[in-house]
């Protein structure tokens, strides 16, 4: 299967007034195409830098990648086109209609007034929002405005999306209903789907395969499975115990080498 993101010692030092700081320290990775890839790790193991560098909104200092065989350096421009990117907080005016929203970002992407307003109706529709175009964004619930951060992320039909802990905050209800669209957005549409989040029980539940980093590096990747079995000795355990023996943080099998499948 074709590979869509790859990136090969991907890093990021930060020039801090008390030195440098490698929040990443050499990502090797690689994204197939059609996949939900799980993107897991400890706070400040470089997850967010990582995708914010994938994203072109960092400035890698060393290493390259590509993006839907864009070069995420030489042309920025390109990755920009390919990939839909949903940030931990929304960037939505609470002061205008869904509609109004859905249109201005079509706008930015450089539709005409009447492709902007199909284009509104068309991500209406996908994420069950047409009963909501006309309430403001202000009013709306925290799963309803996740599904417009998403639609919004999803206006030029991006190759890949990038969601950066998408369900952070929503009940179980909306959380479910976020599963459920990220899952047809693979299944029907074909999108590439890159998750990072700290809810193991859904990196469990929708990822293809998961990537662990830990202090700015690749400890292990694998499917759910593989990695349970390797990390956890057995299929059925957690896999929060899975993630706790791969990065130090519990008891782990002997042989902890890290396993690709």
């Amino acid at each position: 299967m074709t590979a869509v993101i790859s990136a090969a010692g991907l890093a990021r030092t930060f020039q801090t007034k008390r030195g440098p700081v490698e929040a990443v320290r050499g990502i090797d990775l690689a994204v197939r195409e059609g996949e939900i890839l799980g993107f897991l790790g400890p706070n400040g193991a470089g997850k967010t830098t990582t995708l914010r560098m994938l994203t072109t909104l960092l400035t890698p200092t060393g290493g390259t990648a590509t993006v839907a065989g864009r070069d995420l350096t030489t042309d920025p421009a390109g990755v920009r086109r390919a990939c839909g990117y949903v940030a931990q907080s929304g960037g939505v005016d609470p002061q205008i209609s869904v509609y109004e929203e859905l249109v201005t970002q079509g706008r930015l992407y450089r539709l005409t007034k009447q492709q902007a307003a199909r284009r509104a109706e068309e991500l209406a529709h996908d994420l069950d929002l047409t009963g909501l175009l006309d309430r403001k964004v202000g009013a709306l619930s925290g799963g309803q405005r996740r599904r417009l951060d998403i639609a919004m992320g999803l206006t030029h039909r991006p190759e890949i999306l990038f969601l950066d802990e998408p369900t952070t905050g929503l009940d179980p209800g909306s959380r479910a209903d976020l599963w459920e669209l990220i899952r047809r957005l693979r299944d029907d549409h074909g999108t590439t789907v890159f998750l990072t989040t700290h809810y193991l029980d859904e990196a469990d539940a929708l990822a293809d395969r998961l990537v662990i980093v830990d202090k700015g590096v690749v400890a292990a990747e694998g499917t759910p499975s593989a990695l349970k079995l390797r990390y956890g000795g057995s299929v059925d355990a957690s896999l929060q115990d899975t993630f706790l023996a791969v990065t130090g943080r519990g008891p782990a099998p002997a042989d902890t080498a890290p396993v690709a499948v």
